[in-house]
């Protein structure tokens, strides 16, 4: 769910701008999972960018200090969201870890990272909800460990439907800056694609699995 319309559209704008969302729909990107994707999104490029880390850090710190108060602690998913979860951390003068996708084979053998208290609710950063895996991964290491998770919040999300499901049935809510239904908004008003390429885009977030 995107909270707020113009900083949906101005994350995307952002995004763009630094080519971290990258679009082609005649020969599409493969995905790790083997999906066919017209989209490729690299929210990691945002760091490289003092101006856009800054409005990223700052929105999200807004969100998480106006939804969720000020009695949380705040988890990065690895490994894109920990640098952005530590920036929010940081604006907000609250306890951080982050969230390895499985626990370290030697030492202590961690899944999460950091001290934070036992039993605190917790708010989850995620740079990209895609699928839902890895973010729900993520979840169920942090409620493993005892901890109370509040909801999560990314920078952009796929907004697929299957995922969102995924989610639901965890009662999980989550909360993004934007996601790609406000992309292919901007770019059906812009003009900057044929109706026939719009049409994919938009067929394609309906049913990614079996879009080609």
């Amino acid at each position: 769910m995107v909270l707020d319309k113009k900083i949906a559209e101005h994350t995307v704008n952002y995004l763009t701008q630094i080519n971290a969302i990258k679009l082609n729909t005649k020969n599409p990107f493969t995905w790790t999972s083997g999906i066919k994707s017209p989209i490729y999104c690299d929210n990691r490029l945002i760091l490289s960018f003092p101006n856009v880390r800054s409005f990223v850090a700052d929105e999200m710190a807004n969100i998480v200090k106006k939804k969720y108060g000020e009695n949380i602690s705040i988890a990065g998913v690895a490994t894109g969201a920990i640098a952005i979860g530590a920036m929010i951390a940081e604006r907000l003068s609250l306890p951080y870890a982050y969230v390895r996708p499985e626990p370290k084979e030697h030492g202590l053998k961690n899944q999460v990272e950091g001290n934070i208290e036992e039993g605190s609710n917790v708010v989850v950063i995620e740079d990209l909800i895609s699928t839902g895996k890895s973010s729900l991964n993520a979840i169920n290491a942090l409620k493993s460990d005892g901890y109370n998770v509040m909801g999560m919040l990314s920078i952009f999300s796929y907004n697929f439907q299957f995922a969102n499901k995924k989610f639901e049935d965890e009662n999980i809510s989550i909360n993004s800056l934007a996601n790609y239904n406000t992309l292919v908004e901007i770019i059906e008003s812009n003009g900057e694609l044929e109706n026939e390429e719009i049409s994919r885009l938009k067929k394609w977030r309906e049913d990614p699995k079996n879009w080609i």
